[in-house]
């Protein structure tokens, strides 16, 4: 039977020589046991570090979406838009990292220094650096201001406040906690939803 060998025995392997001969024998056969056993260990623990890396390699990026802690770390407290700056609401703001880096900001301004015909229709900003698709309109990356109005349309406006896309937005009647301002994943893998309140548009990463 085969034992680890103790600081003892190395001592009196180099420093007595055995009578026996076979006792030398069946020493060396024995380190040359060990030697071999941590070696297929080592091969075995260099294969599964290996395929750790080729799988992180591999690994798809994914987009993440970001909160407002996020968004407050990136997201300017003021914006411009239509002669004159609002301040954004940092606790009603959202945004997305997509798989490439790119990013998509989005946040809910203070529009009390507007016109009430602005008012109505500026009630958030978008900042982009990649083109979207909005319910399956593109608009190019840039910033802009939004809102969700009246007859269910949600519009998107130039930096001037003309209207650069219209859509219909829809209404989430299955929404338990509607929040000021959201963005949740859709249904569909690449789709993320856009809410304010229980009404929401589709969002879809454009490369």
């Amino acid at each position: 039977m085969l034992r680890w060998l103790g600081k003892s025995d190395w001592v009196r392997m180099r420093f007595t020589i055995p009578s026996n001969g076979s006792k030398i024998n069946c020493i060396m056969r024995t380190l040359s046991g060990m030697r071999s056993f941590l070696f297929v260990l080592a091969l075995v623990g260099l294969g599964f570090c290996l395929q750790g890396a080729r799988a992180q390699a591999t690994m798809p990026a994914t987009t993440k979406i970001l909160t407002p802690q996020d968004v407050s770390k990136i997201m300017p407290a003021t914006v411009f838009f239509r002669g004159q700056s609002a301040t954004v609401q940092m606790r009603n703001t959202f945004g997305m990292r997509f798989s490439d880096g790119a990013l998509m900001l989005v946040g809910l301004v203070d529009s009390s220094g507007y016109s009430s015909g602005i008012r109505q229709k500026y009630q958030g900003y978008i900042l982009s650096e990649t083109p979207l698709t909005i319910n399956g309109k593109t608009l190019v990356a840039g910033a802009y201001g939004f809102g969700f109005i009246a007859n269910d349309v949600f519009v998107v406006m130039n930096l001037g406040a003309q209207d650069v896309l219209k859509v219909a937005d829809q209404t989430d009647a299955t929404m338990s906690r509607p929040r000021p301002l959201v963005i949740v994943a859709g249904k569909h893998p690449g789709n993320y939803r856009l809410y304010e309140g229980r009404k929401f548009v589709t969002i879809r990463y454009t490369k």
